[in-house]
C-alpha cells in the first residue's frame, strides 16, 4: 500500500479505475464555445463604443473605409491643402466633387443612452 494513500495512477485518480470521466470530450467543446463567446462578446463592445465598424458584408451604402480610393482621394486633398499646396476655394470645390464634407465623419455618430 502507498503511505501517501494515492492509488496506482497517481493523486485522486483511485475513484477513476483507471477510466476517464463520461464529461471529458465535452470540456474541450465547452472552452471552444466559451472561447467564441468571449470573441463575440469583446467584438461587440469594441463596435457598440465606435471603436471598429461594422463588417464589409454589411451594406453601409457609401461607407469610406481606409482602403477604398474614396479615402486615399480625400486623404490626399486633405494633405495638399494643409501643405499650402492649394487655396481654401479649391479645396471646398473639389471636396465638394467627391460628395464630401470635410470635417464630417461618414458614419453615424453612435447614440448615447441616458441612464434614469
Amino acid at each position: 500500500m502507498n503511505p501517501h494513500g494515492w492509488g496506482p495512477g497517481g493523486p485522486g485518480f483511485d475513484h477513476l479505475h483507471g477510466g476517464v470521466p463520461f464529461f471529458a470530450p465535452f470540456l474541450g467543446v465547452g472552452m471552444f464555445l466559451f472561447t467564441l463567446l468571449l470573441i463575440g462578446a469583446v467584438l461587440f463592445f469594441l463596435a457598440r463604443n465606435g471603436k471598429i465598424g461594422p463588417p464589409p458584408w454589411v451594406g453601409g451604402g457609401n461607407r469610406v473605409t481606409p482602403f477604398s480610393p474614396e479615402f486615399e482621394a480625400r486623404k490626399t486633398l486633405a494633405n495638399r491643402f494643409a501643405n499650402g499646396e492649394i487655396a481654401s476655394d479649391e479645396f471646398l470645390e473639389r471636396a465638394s466633387a467627391l460628395n464630401w464634407t470635410p470635417g464630417v465623419d461618414p458614419r453615424p455618430a453612435p447614440t448615447k443612452k441616458h441612464k434614469h
